[in-house]
């Protein structure tokens, strides 16, 4: 059992936890290969990033009935969780305490493999208060393919930002202030008509509520930016100002040539490495 997941049993009360979370080696490299939002980040802004992973784990569990928590699932976890928060360095998930990782998809009885087994992902209100819900295959799925503008664990964290405020509006209000939410909601409308009417690549899902469309526009914002900049660009401009993040400019980086050496630190070419998973 690594390090990460001796966390998850002084969360559960059984010892107290250490103050620090020691930094290993082979999580870097995990999130270089894993992440590519990490992998561009200046030197020092990967310090900063892992400073910020290891606070969110010092404050949040992460755990599994059905089978053992990896330290690999708490960074892939963690980095969901900061991703969309970058441009914010104090931001604290003060409405989250705990991560449930399911073998697969569930249903609303949290039971995997019924024909209604449909959600990847679930955050809420009442019970559900401080929880999150994810299909640990689908969170990984999410970091391998960045190309189908799905990220189940940046989805659910959006959610989280979003009801930071007291609801699930589709407009945060803790990254910006509600006198700019008028364009905002505007803007999700004739998104929102576009996708009824089959002329959009957002997936049909968005058109569902506004928290829905806030969520599946923030996926595509951080998988696809230089797709979303060219065909949607007033909706990028405006995830842009309200994430403080150009994200068309981390797709830009992230492009590595086939014959570099893999950005995973293995020491193989890229497309000898990585690349057919790309």
């Amino acid at each position: 059992m690594g390090l990460i997941s001796n966390l998850i049993q002084y969360f559960r009360g059984r010892q107290r936890p250490s103050p620090t979370l020691l930094w290993q080696p082979n999580w870097s490299a995990f999130l270089t290969q894993s992440v590519a939002f990490y992998r561009v980040l200046t030197p020092e802004n990967r310090k900063l990033f892992e400073q910020r992973i290891r606070l969110f784990l010092l404050t949040t569990t992460v755990e599994a009935s059905a089978f053992e928590v990896t330290d690999e699932d708490c960074l892939l976890v963690a980095a969901s969780a900061i991703i969309p928060v970058w441009g914010f360095p104090d931001w604290h998930y003060f409405n989250l305490k705990s991560v449930f990782l399911m073998p697969n998809a569930f249903n609303e009885s949290f039971q995997c493999g019924q024909p209604d087994s449909l959600f990847t992902g679930l955050v809420g209100t009442g019970p559900m208060s401080g929880k999150m819900v994810l299909s640990q295959p689908t969170l990984v799925l999410g970091f391998r393919n960045s190309r189908d503008k799905q990220n189940v664990g940046i989805h659910e964290f959006v959610h989280l930002i979003d009801m930071a405020d007291g609801e699930c509006d589709g407009y945060p209000e803790r990254l910006k202030e509600y006198a700019f939410s008028i364009p905002w909601f505007e803007l999700m409308r004739q998104k929102t008509h576009e996708i009824n009417r089959g002329k959009s690549n957002i997936r049909q899902y968005g058109a569902f509520n506004r928290g829905e469309f806030f969520a599946v526009s923030s996926e595509y914002f951080f998988e696809r930016p230089g797709m979303m900049k060219i065909k949607h660009p007033a909706l990028y401009a405006a995830l842009a100002e309200l994430y403080q993040q150009d994200a068309s400019a981390i797709a830009t980086n992230i492009k590595t040539r086939k014959k570099a050496l893999c950005p995973c630190g293995s020491g193989k070419r890229y497309k000898h490495c990585c690349l057919p998973r790309a």
